[in-house]
């Protein structure tokens, strides 16, 4: 392939998107590869979808050498299979509805269970066809509410999603783990760096989770790691170390006590650790101590409101993304002062729960984090303007209805596989593996006969890549100040071949070596405009990032061109007659 900048569709720019936050959003834009054509949509340039179509590729062979078949799907879908397994109404206002001019309701494909599972319904019906692997590479719809970061977090984008169907769980642990090793050989192909880790499923549903994260400082996923063992966690899936129950036998009677000018957790810990008659005989009373008691709004599928209080040690907050994912399908939303009034046993900035639970007369839903057991001793609020509740105990004075993972999740953390402590990283979202079980199936009656004659609900698996997002994956972590540097193997180009200088030898030497190359199969973008200085032209081989730079100037008089290695920025001059074999042994 050759590729002429005097003629091909691409223009630079010198600074950055006033609204580019992440460096894939700045570089893929300047660079001439992406256009951003509304909030979330975004525009392919001749280079970036090379790009694009190189990494679909890469993915594509991957998926075939795997075994798995590839379909096809059309992303206008109709409203009736998504009501039937209640998507229509669990992804919410993410869904993209519209109607036809019969005003039939179609939607938007966000994902496309339903659609594998209807397919497979209506050509298979026999344990004989099973296992089969199918998947697509296709556009996808979700109207994110805040869309950012670029191509990262679109409402517009390509994704890779794959479903295994097998007689039995058995049989979905084979095909999850043959989805398992081809994401693996896919990624390491791709030349991004990645952590495996366990996750939740979301508005899939489904079993076990895994997500394929590369790590990155501007990643929307937090994670976590052990050091010691191989535990890894989305922080959505991360698992809280229960405590032992403790003995309170010895624990004072509850007390409630005037705690004025309290407006904080520090101010509460401060007064009761300052008043003699609030003092702890032991120790301190710390933030830990406290238990925070933060009130929310659940809207169902359904739409109906509920309130949730959740009880936290004061040291922490509520994860809202670690909530949203509990509470799934459910929405969380921020309860308002205007909500307060319809629930009087709710004392704003003093509610304790003393007053919660499915049998108070409260009625509201009160839900603990997994530390705070049986024995636990708190301060809290007491339900009444300007006083707190000191010594309560839980399991004797107040119990829950449950608990919820849904505290933040702090370096220092212990693992609940081994007991160290956990480290927190970020990373991007690239690629997911779930065991979706019966769910789909179940829903829209996909059945098979079994080797006895008998009719059995076929088992699910579901397996997703993210195209697009993966070519701003490989950015995220191949960049430097002055631009991308693209690994070998998804370059969109080989070789960036610049003629800097006036003379017509210097560009009809370029010329010649382009076509060479070209001619023996190594891709190259030869900067042969006239009118543009060397300087600019440096710049935008470094800003696009092809793996080599060729620069034909002022060696050229002694029969040499200079080399230079994108990524570890080392130059060589290499006599015209050696370049082709040493390009080749580069490339």
């Amino acid at each position: 392939m050759l590729l002429r900048m005097s003629t091909y569709f691409l223009r630079t720019l010198r600074d950055d998107p006033a609204d580019a936050v992440v460096p894939s959003d700045k570089l893929l834009t300047r660079g001439g590869y992406v256009r951003r054509i509304a909030p979330g949509i975004f525009s392919w340039l001749p280079l970036g979808y090379l790009t694009y179509r190189k990494i679909e590729e890469i993915i594509r062979e991957e998926m075939n050498d795997a075994g798995f078949q590839e379909v096809h799907f059309p992303s206008l879908l109709p409203r009736e299979p998504y009501e039937a397994t209640n998507r229509w109404d669990e992804y919410g206002p993410n869904l993209f509805r519209l109607k036809d001019r019969r005003e039939v309701d179609y939607l938007l494909g966000p994902t496309h269970e339903e659609m594998f599972t209807l397919m497979v319904k209506d050509l298979y019906s026999s344990y004989k066809d099973l296992p089969l692997i199918i998947y697509q590479i296709q556009t996808k719809f979700r109207d994110e509410a805040r869309p950012r970061a670029g191509i990262l977090r679109g409402r517009e984008f390509s994704m890779k999603d794959g479903y295994s169907f097998d007689i039995d769980q058995n049989g979905l642990d084979i095909s999850y783990q043959k989805h398992r090793d081809a994401y693996i050989k896919t990624f390491t192909r791709l030349g991004i760096d990645f952590v495996i880790v366990s996750a939740m499923s979301g508005a899939m549903g489904g079993s076990k989770s895994e997500e394929f994260l590369a790590p990155c400082e501007f990643g929307e996923d937090t994670y976590v790691k052990c050091q010691k063992c191989d535990y890894a966690a989305n922080v959505e899936a991360v698992i809280t170390s229960v405590p032992s129950e403790i003995d309170f036998t010895n624990i004072p009677q509850l007390h409630v006590e005037d705690t004025p000018d309290t407006p904080t957790i520090d101010s509460l810990v401060d007064i009761s650790n300052q008043r003699a008659d609030l003092k702890r005989i032991d120790r301190n009373w710390q933030a830990a101590d406290t238990l925070k008691n933060v009130v929310l709004m659940l809207t169902h599928p359904d739409g109906k409101n509920e309130p949730l209080v959740i009880g936290i040690p004061g040291d922490r907050e509520v994860d809202l993304k670690r909530l949203e994912a509990a509470v799934s399908p459910s929405v969380v939303r921020v309860f308002e002062e205007e909500d307060f009034p319809k629930y009087p046993a709710l004392v704003k900035g003093y509610i304790g729960p003393q007053v919660l639970g499915l049998n108070s007369s409260s009625k509201i839903k009160y839900l603990v984090d997994p530390r705070v057991v049986n024995g636990t001793r708190w301060i809290t609020g007491s339900n009444l303007k300007g006083k707190h509740v000191y010594d309560l105990v839980m399991g004797r004075d107040f119990q829950a209805d449950g608990s919820i993972e849904a505290a933040e999740v702090k370096v220092g953390d212990v693992c609940p596989k081994c007991g160290q402590e956990l480290e927190i990283a970020r990373g991007i979202e690239i690629g997911h593996i779930f065991q979706l079980g019966k769910k789909y199936a179940q829903a829209l009656d996909l059945k098979v006969l079994d080797e006895n004659g008998k009719s059995q609900v076929v088992t699910m698996g579901s397996y997703g890549i993210g195209v697009s997002r993966a070519v701003a994956a490989v950015v995220e972590q191949n960049h430097d100040d002055k631009g991308i540097v693209w690994p070998k193997n998804v370059s969109p180009i080989s070789v960036h071949l610049v003629a800097a200088g006036k003379e017509e030898e210097i560009y009809q030497t370029g010329e010649k070596i382009a076509q060479e190359l070209a001619d023996n199969n190594i891709s190259v973008i030869f900067d042969d405009r006239k009118a543009v200085s060397p300087g600019v032209k440096f710049n935008d081989a470094e800003l696009l990032g092809m793996p080599f730079i060729v620069v034909v100037g002022k060696k050229l008089v002694e029969g040499k061109v200079e080399v230079k290695d994108r990524k570890s920025g080392q130059r060589e001059d290499i006599e015209l007659k050696n370049l082709l074999s040493y390009l080749k042994k580069l490339v």
